[in-house]
Order: C-alpha cells, then sequence, then structure tokens
C-alpha cells in the first residue's frame, strides 16, 4: 500500500498541477490588490450619479483598506488553524459577492458595505496566498513562484488607476466591480479542481480579544490618517483618534504576549531574517507609494499629459516589473536572494533620486526611464524578499506569516500616500504662503519643490532599507 504523502512536494498530483494552482492564486491576489486602487479613479463618477460629496465617495477607497488590514492578522491565523486552502476557497466566493453587490449599490452606506464584504474576501485570499504557495512548492522552485506573486501584487497596486478609467469612460463606474465575476469565476473554476486538500491545521483556540484590540487598533489609527489627509491634522477628533490608537497597539501586544494561542506569533519576529525582510518590504511599499501618489500629478497637471498618454508613461513601472520580477525569483532559487534584494534596492533610490531632477522642459524619454528604472528595482528587489521572509517561517505558521506580510503591503500603501501627500501639500502651503490641497494654476513651480521633496525623501526611505539590505548581505557572506 502506498504512503499517504506527509507534504504537498511528495505528492505528484499536486507537484503536476503546481504551476495551475500559481495561476489561479495570482488571479485573486491580482484582484484583490487591483481593487485596492482602482476605485479611485471612479470616485468623480461615483459622486455624481450617487449625488455626493467627493470628500463621502473617498470612504468607497479607504473603508477596503481598512477593512483588509483589520481582518487580514484574524484570516491568516483561521488559515492555520482550520486550513489556508480552505479559507482561501470561501474568500474568492465572498470577494465575488462583494463586487456584485458593489455594482448594484444605489447608496453610499449600501456600496460601504458592499465594499467591506469584498475586503472581508480579499483578506481571506492575502492572507494565504504566499503560504499556500510556499508549502505546495519546492524550495528550488519557490523563489521564482513568490515572485510571481509579487508581481501580481504590485501590478494590481500599480494598475488599477489606468484600467479603472478605461472602464469607467468605457462602461461606467459599476463596471470596476464587475469586471471581478467573469475573471473570478474562472479562478474559481481552476482553483477548486486543482487546489488540493489541507495537510496541515493546528486546531487551536482563536484570539477573539486580540482580534478585536488589532481591529480597534487599525480603524483609530487608519481613520485618523485618512482624514487627517483628507482635511488636515488640526481637528481634535482625528489627534485623539491618532493618540488613541497607540495605547491600544501596546494593550494588543501586551494580549498577545500573554496569550497561549496568540492572533500574532510574535516569536515570529525573533528570526531577524523574517523581521527584516517584513520591515524592508514596509519601506519599499511606502517610497513607492510616495511615487504612485504623485506621479500622476506630475504627468497630467505639469507635463500636460492627457490622461490616457499619462497612463502609458506611468505603465512602464509595471510592464517592467512585470519582466524583471519572476527572473529575479528565478535567479534567486540559484544564487540567494540576499544579493538581489540589495542591488534592487539600490536601484530604486537611483531612479527616486532622479525622479527627483525633473523638471517641466523634461523629456518624456527622461521621465520614462526613471519610471522604467524603479520598475526594475522593484523587480529585483520583491521577489527575493518574499521567498526570504516566508522561507524562515515553520509550515504550522505558514498562514500567520503571509498574513503580516499583507497587512505590513497594505499599511505601506497608506503611510506612503499619506506621507507623500501632507509633505507634498505642507511644502507647496509654505511656498504660496495659504492651505493648498491641489495644484495652483499658472504655477507648476510650487509643485515641483514640494515633488522634489516628496521623492528626495522616498529616496532617503528606499536607502536605509538599502543599508538594511546590505547588512543581511555581508551577514550571509560571513556565515559561510
Amino acid at each position: 500500500m502506498n504512503a499517504i504523502p506527509q507534504t504537498y512536494q511528495e505528492n505528484e498530483a499536486v507537484q503536476r498541477r503546481r504551476w495551475f494552482i500559481l495561476i489561479a492564486v495570482n488571479l485573486f491576489t491580482f484582484m484583490a490588490t487591483l481593487d485596492g486602487t482602482i476605485v479611485n479613479i471612479a470616485l468623480p463618477d461615483i459622486s455624481a450619479k450617487l449625488s455626493l460629496a467627493v470628500a463621502q465617495t473617498e470612504w468607497v477607497a479607504t473603508s477596503y483598506l481598512m477593512a483588509i488590514c483589520a481582518a487580514v492578522l484574524f484570516f491568516g491565523k483561521l488559515g492555520d488553524n482550520v486550513g489556508k486552502i480552505r479559507i482561501f476557497k470561501i474568500g474568492t466566493v465572498v470577494f465575488l459577492i462583494g463586487s456584485l453587490l458593489c455594482g448594484f449599490s444605489t447608496s453610499l452606506t449600501f456600496l460601504i458595505i458592499s465594499r467591506v464584504i469584498q475586503a472581508l474576501g480579499a483578506s481571506m485570499t492575502m492572507a494565504n496566498n504566499m503560504g499556500i504557495i510556499t508549502d505546495i512548492f519546492p524550495s528550488n522552485e519557490r523563489g521564482k513562484a513568490i515572485g510571481l506573486i509579487g508581481t501580481f501584487v504590485s501590478l494590481g497596486s500599480i494598475a488599477g488607476p489606468s484600467i479603472g478609467g478605461v472602464l469607467v469612460s468605457s462602461f461606467g463606474w459599476e463596471y470596476i466591480f464587475w469586471v471581478n465575476i467573469p475573471i473570478g469565476l474562472v479562478a474559481i473554476g481552476l482553483g477548486w479542481k486543482v487546489l488540493p486538500g489541507d495537510l496541515v491545521k493546528t486546531r487551536t483556540r482563536m484570539d477573539l480579544s486580540g482580534s478585536l484590540l488589532f481591529a480597534l487598533f487599525i480603524l483609530l489609527l487608519f481613520a485618523g490618517l485618512l482624514l487627517g489627509q483628507q482635511t488636515g491634522y488640526d481637528n481634535g477628533w482625528i489627534i485623539a483618534s491618532l493618540i488613541v490608537s497607540v495605547p491600544a497597539f501596546l494593550l494588543f501586544l501586551w494580549v498577545e504576549n500573554r496569550s497561549a494561542n496568540p492572533l500574532l506569533q510574535l516569536s515570529l519576529f525573533r528570526n531577524s531574517w523574517f523581521s527584516l525582510s517584513i520591515l524592508c518590504g514596509f519601506l519599499v511599499f511606502v517610497s513607492v507609494f510616495c511615487y504612485n501618489i504623485v506621479a500622476p500629478f506630475y504627468t497630467q497637471g505639469v507635463l500636460q499629459l492627457s490622461p490616457s498618454h499619462a497612463g502609458f508613461l506611468l505603465m512602464l513601472f509595471p510592464v517592467t516589473m512585470v519582466i524583471v520580477a519572476p527572473l529575479s525569483g528565478a535567479l534567486s532559487d540559484k544564487i540567494g536572494s540576499e544579493l538581489l534584494t540589495f542591488a534592487g534596492l539600490l536601484v530604486n533610490v537611483t531612479a527616486l533620486y532622479g525622479m527627483a531632477t525633473l523638471h517641466q522642459e523634461s523629456s518624456l524619454g527622461w521621465v520614462g526611464l526613471w519610471i522604467a528604472l524603479l520598475g526594475v528595482g522593484n523587480g529585483l528587489f520583491q521577489s527575493p524578499n518574499n521567498s526570504l521572509a516566508m522561507s524562515k517561517v515553520p509550515r504550522t505558521q505558514l498562514g500567520t506569516a503571509g498574513s503580516i506580510n499583507s497587512l505590513i503591503r497594505n499599511i505601506g500603501m497608506v503611510v506612503g500616500i499619506t506621507v507623500a501627500t501632507t509633505t507634498l501639500f505642507s511644502v507647496m502651503s509654505s511656498q504660496a504662503g495659504h492651505r493648498v490641497i491641489g495644484l495652483i494654476p499658472g504655477r507648476p513651480d510650487i509643485f515641483l519643490t514640494g515633488m522634489h521633496i516628496v521623492f528626495i525623501m522616498a529616496a532617503c526611505i528606499s536607502l536605509v532599507a538599502a543599508v538594511l539590505t546590505g547588512w543581511r548581505l555581508w551577514a550571509s557572506r560571513m556565515q559561510k
């Protein structure tokens, strides 16, 4: 009688269809991250069709990110408990139901509730996608596989505005949600056919007190940051929200440190390689989203490109990343990840400093060069960094580790957007002598001063990550 395989690597049937599994997982990874940014370009249309103030419709975008960050650790832990693949499958269905409801929404309240449902499904898939792939792929292919997940994450994060613009202008805002339905049904059909049953389950009690405290921390922090970004940080309620988020987080850590089955395995952070990878990933997402929020202002407001032409220029980032990231992941399987992460961050620093030199007369070729170079740097960095983080995690904690990775990524996005807009408009306000929250007609010089400072700051953030990865490279060489 044949022995029952103890791991997916020992299961020949699973190994034969591992690349189909990766495709199914990546389709939902792409859609879940795409829906974090695609809605932004549709806000004016949603505002007009539902007769809402633009400030109100901002919650359509922010409620999604807040719900993901609040829930992703819980679903990572639940995946470790009852099976990562099981939670992933449920998440795909919940995400599609939320997407369908979003398109049928006729009021802001219904739309936000639908977005939260959509976000809960997205967080189920995000929390467990890397854990599933780490568990299924053998070590000599893991870098390439995780690299492809990183590629689809970045593609979804960056490509939202350009794809959303086409859908809104051609069909209407509802279709930025409904486009998920046919793609999602194909992914569900493929995923439910090729995904195996779960092998690793811990069956421990869920940490409900930790889950509630963490959700409270995220809601207080994000509400403060995002409202402050919209209206300024001089409001008492906003200041109180940010201040109270600190003790909420400290209380969460205190509870987790004493829990027998914590939501967040703090022991994971005792592994310096895992902690360093997570920290560097956060810093890179902060710096990239500084670029992501400022570049559309520059290309359309200063260079006077049309939205479609600006979209094509900005697409150089995801296109170069799509090309480089799988190659970087495959190369990391052969030569190791430390050197590639270091090289990628040096390229990022160079690209961001280059963007800080752009001005009103910069040629499109020169602008495109720096944008493409930033895509190359991120492609070199993301795949090996994710592989380093996940390869150091015990199999019973892969869901938790993957959810931490997703959480840090989403927090990095919000922090990057907040840091960029706060810095940009603060510098512009100082230059103009009054409060500024947008481009000043006829004064591109004021915007360019703020933009240069934002890009220099983003380059410095990437430089900190480069120094940390340089230390990791040196330490790994000394151990050999």
